[in-house]
Order: C-alpha cells, then structure tokens, then sequence
C-alpha cells in the first residue's frame, strides 16, 4: 500500500499535538508580597510582583489556560499594571488572576507612612518619604479617607454678590471667610445644580470681602456662570493649616515636607498608619482597533489607593465627572483607578475597589461581554462604574458615533455589586454613568450614598440617533442619593434610546432638594424617546417620583409613586403630557396612613424579588 508521505506526517503531527493537549492543564504562576522576581513562581517558591507574573504569563497566555495566584498582602504600585493583546486569552485558554483562596490580596497605589510626632495634644506630623516627590489631594489614615482641611467643617458658605464679570470673582459676608496665611495654597469647592468647581484661590482681600480665583469659575458654556442657578449660591474652602482643627483632618505643608493630622478618638500615635497616593491607575486592559484583547479575569482582589491632580486652571465640571480643561480645546474626564479599551470578555468579580483619587473602573472604549459582578465599590472621588463614552471623541474629525457606531460599547454587564460612597471630591459623580452603549443590562445592584445621581445612561440631548439602545436597568435599589446636588434622581437617562427598558427597580430617599431645579426618583431628560419604565416603586422623595423635560414618546407603566402632598407623581417640563403613555401606575399619597400600609406590602414584595441588600 502506498503511502502519501505529505498526508502521513500531517496525521501524526496532529495526533501528538492532541496528546500533549491531553497532558497540559495550563500554566499557575504564584505571587506573594514576600516572594522573590528570579524565582520560578510555584508554590513553594513565588515571585513578588505582578509586572513579574503578567510577563511569565505572557509566554503562554492565549495557548493553555493560566491562572496567576496572589497571596495575601499589599501588592504595592507607582504605574499602572498595562495589559495588552499579548496578556489576554480566549476561550479555551482564558487568563485568570485569583486571590488564593482564604486571602485578600490587595493592589495599592500608595505609600505607607507611619512614624508620626505629636506636635500638640491633638496634631500630630510626620515628614514625607524621601522618595516622594510632588503632591497629593487625598489621603488615607488607617483604611479610611481622612478629611482635607476645610472650612467651614461640616456645612456651606453662601456668596454674597457676584464680581462684575460673574464668573471668576465674588464678594461674601465680613468675617466669613477667617483670614489665613497664604491664600493662594486655597482650593474653591463650587456648587452649581448638578456638577461642582474645584479651582484654586488667586486672591483674597479681607477688607473688601473679596475672592478671586485663578480663572473662570464654571465651565465653558454661558449658564455656569456664578449666579445661574441662585444668587446666593453655595461653597466652601479646602487646604490650609489654619482649616486644621477638627478630628480626622489633614494638611501638608508640601515646602516644609511634613503633613499635619488631628487624630480620631480612638487612634494611637504607634499603630496609625497614612497612605499617600501615588498612581493615577492600577490596572489598564488595552487592545487595539484592529483588536480586541479578551478573557482576562480578576477574582477575590481589592484595589485601592489612587491620586489625582486637578489641572492648572481646576476642575470646572460639566457633568459626571466630565470637566472642562482651560489648558485643551475639548472636554476631559476624571480617569478610573482601572480601565479598559478594546476590550471583551473581561470580568471583575468578588473584587473591592476604594480609596480613590478619581473614578472607580471604567469599561470604555469598544468594550464588548465584559462584567464586574459581586464587588464592593466605595470612598470613590468620582463615579463608581463608567461603561462606554460620550459623544465627543473624533475619528478624522467626524464623531466616532457617525463615523464608526461599530465601536459602541455593548453586552457588558454590571450585576449583583454594592456601589456607595462615590463623589468624595467631585460630587457631580454617578454612582453607575453609562453613556452612548447598547445591550447593556445593569440588574440587581444596591446604590447608596450619594452626593448625585444613581445611575445614568445616554449622552446626547435630543433625539438623534446614536448606537445607544436596548439597555435595560432592572432589580436595583438605589436609595439616599441627591444628597448634596439637584436636578438628578435615582435613575437618569437622555437621548434616543430605542427598546431600553427600567424596570423592577426600588428608589427611595431622595430628599434634599438643594438648587434651582428639583430633584426626582427618576429624570428622564431631554431628547428621551421609546422607553419602558414599568413595575419600578419610587418613595419618599422630595419632589416628583418622575420628571420628563424636553422628552417624545415613552410609555410608564404598572409603576407604583408616592408623592408628598401638592406633588404630581409626574412632572412634564417641555414634554407634551399625551406623549407619556400611562398605563396601570399606582399613585399613593405619603399623607395617606393606608396608603402608607399598601407602600409597606409593595416595598417587602419588592425587596424579596430584588433579594436583601448587599453585605460585604
């Protein structure tokens, strides 16, 4: 019998590969703080870093399935961990990072500091690093944020009259403002309706009750001006020794290199420990736009630790955490201790994101299939979780919308994770912000503690169509939010969004109303067309369950809104009532004690589908 040599040779290549396969159950690399970065990285022998592991994992990654193991114990990091195309896996031979099992591996981007001197009975200091240089706005002492000198403590100042100009100057009440020894190290925390201004101090004249700021106070647009949404409009002072005064506040004298603190009650000068925040990021995943990088996973992590410097003229913020730059001609956004490009299935799960100079995680660009489910996300200076961009990125000058929708972030999914305490710093943050993303499904997380609003989807306010379509927000319980801006809600969405639904979600507490426009359950803004708001409970709010502004066709449907006395359950500005579809909406009456014992049985109904609020 004659044999085909070619055909032969194929067959036993083929058979050898399939054996070796058989044999191969994938690559484990092991980490640990202690480790060592020449060793092998078994169990017994770890290295020490992760640039280290991602770079073993690098020789296999995409061929066999590899699992990288971190013991517990800081992970410590003055750059981001940068994965590219060549760290990602597929299917069949994904990437992992796992905490080894009972472990909390933890990925910082600060600098311990301890061995503090008690300057007074209540300050204590302690000099710089050696090896740190430049400075920071946050700081951590014993696992949780420490306060930035401030003034006053606890509450707002209110503007007297506005300068002539109306946006870089102000004038306030005699002594309201205590004099300190150098005005320019100030920082001005603005309020407007729904963003903030964090700018620095240029002057301040004490025998005038006057203010000046480095630049314009507000963003570009002509309503941020000083006076647009009040007269009195309301602000506060941060970063001066003299604001120094009360427990759990900081500040450092960066010249002198030493930092001041007032201790809590219970700290003790040997055991207290700071951290200085030094990365910007912790962990990018970028591909290309030729390529996606795909199957990367992180598990039982926490990530914590990162700064971020305002730019030379502030933070004029435009809207959930995008701000102005004086120094660039397009608009910029606050950046995510973690984020992702070109992406798919990428997936965050069981992990713990907090202390933050920025955002929380952000899977931006092009991202497809990926996940952050389980987590804990907290003490964020900017939004918790940002899924895709807006408008505003170019491609040969056309908007990426118009002239590559294709690139539209869609199937990701955000479930089951506790999100709260976001918008320390820029309080115009978002607990969940979404923006031009399709296929979305945001299900079955607790939103809480919020200075803004809950959770956001859409960037384009009018009705044009964009690849923003068929998200659903469904089983989330969003509640205490709103509580220091307006003219947001629970949920808030804009723009044309065909087949996007709200649904089954619980929205409670939102009760301060604090600026010119007011604040909602849920505001459906301007250019809102064809969506399903069906079977949602909204609650003890401060004014309309629901508002539409500038909205087209939506339907509204099986909902139950309880409103305070004098409230419509819906409020219509710039929206033709009849364009809202009502169908079967239970309106109840706060003022009402049996309205009250219906809202009792819907509620506990409610929370048993939603399922008990997160623990972690």
């Amino acid at each position: 019998m004659k044999i085909n040599n070619t055909r032969f040779y194929l067959i036993i290549a083929l058979l050898s590969t399939a054996l070796l396969g058989c044999g191969n159950s994938g690559l484990e690399i092991y980490v640990a703080p202690g480790g060592n970065d020449n060793a092998k990285g078994s169990k017994s022998n770890p290295i020490a870093t992760l640039k280290r592991a991602a770079a073993l994992a690098r020789t296999k990654a995409g061929k066999v399935p590899v699992t990288i193991y971190l013991s517990g114990g800081y992970y410590r990091l003055t750059e981001p961990l940068e994965l590219g195309i060549s760290d990602g896996g597929t299917a069949e031979a994904p990437v992992r990072w796992e905490a080894m099992p009972g472990e909390k591996p933890i990925v910082s981007g600060g600098i311990p500091l301890r061995n503090w001197t008690r300057e007074e009975e209540d300050l204590w200091s302690a000099t710089l690093p050696k090896d740190f240089h430049g400075s920071f706005r946050s700081f951590y002492v014993n696992d949780k944020r420490a306060v930035r000198a401030r003034f006053p403590d606890n509450d707002f100042l209110k503007v007297r009259k506005a300068g002539k100009d109306n946006r870089t100057n102000f004038f306030f009440e005699k002594d309201q403002i205590p004099k300190v020894e150098n005005a320019k190290e100030l920082e001005l925390v603005f309020m407007h309706d729904w963003s903030i201004t964090r700018i620095g101090v240029k002057s301040i004249d004490w025998k005038r009750n006057h203010l000046v700021a480095v630049d314009s106070i507000g963003g570009r647009l002509p309503f941020f001006n000083i006076t647009n949404w009040g007269k009195h409009p309301r602000y506060f002072l941060e970063n001066a020794r003299e604001f120094c005064d009360n427990q759990g506040e900081w500040y450092c004298d960066f010249e002198e290199r030493k930092i001041y603190y007032r201790p809590m009650p219970n700290d003790k000068i040997s055991e207290t420990e700071g951290v200085i925040p030094v990365a910007t990021k912790l962990i990018t995943i970028a591909g290309n736009q030729e390529k996606q990088v795909g199957f990367i996973s992180f598990n039982g992590i926490t990530f914590e630790h990162t700064g971020w410097q305002l730019p030379n003229k502030g933070y004029c913020g435009v809207q959930a955490c995008m701000y102005d730059d004086r120094d660039k001609i397009n608009r910029a956004w606050v950046p995510a201790a973690i984020e992702l490009d070109h992406a798919k299935n990428c997936d965050f799960s069981n992990s713990i994101i907090r202390h933050t100079g920025g955002s929380g995680i952000w899977i931006r660009e092009n991202c497809s299939d990926c996940e952050i489910s389980e987590s804990h996300i907290y003490d964020i200076s900017g939004n918790g979780i940002n899924i895709g961009e807006g408008n505003d990125r170019l491609i040969n000058g056309v908007p990426w919308w118009k002239s590559a929708p294709d690139q539209v972030s869609g199937n990701n999914k955000i479930s089951h994770s506790l999100i709260e305490d976001c918008g320390k710093q820029f309080y115009g943050a978002i607990g969940i912000w979404g923006g031009l993303i399709s296929n979305t499904l945001i299900d079955h997380n607790e939103i809480r503690n919020l200075p803004y609003t809950g959770i956001s989807i859409g960037w384009m306010w009018n009705p044009d169509p964009t690849p923003c379509r068929e998200n659903a927000i469904n089983a989330n319980h969003i509640h205490h939010i709103m509580n220091k801006l307006s003219d947001g809600g629970g949920i808030y969405c804009l723009g044309l969004q065909p087949n996007s639904r709200i649904t089954n979600n619980l929205i409670h507490d939102v009760t301060v109303n604090a600026g010119r426009a007011e604040s909602n359950g849920m505001f459906l803004d301007e250019g809102i067309t064809d969506l399903l708001v069906e079977n949602n409970i909204v609650y003890n709010i401060a004014r309309s369950p629901l508002r539409f502004h500038k909205a087209f066709q939506n339907t509204v449907q099986n909902n139950v809104l309880v409103c305070g006395n004098d409230i419509p359950p819906i409020r219509y500005n710039r929206t033709e009532e009849e364009d809202i579809i009502k169908i079967d909406n239970t309106v109840l009456s706060q003022s009402s004690d049996s309205d009250m014992e219906k809202l009792k049985v819907l509620v506990d109904k409610k929370v048993g589908e939603i399922g008990p609020g997160l623990d972690f």
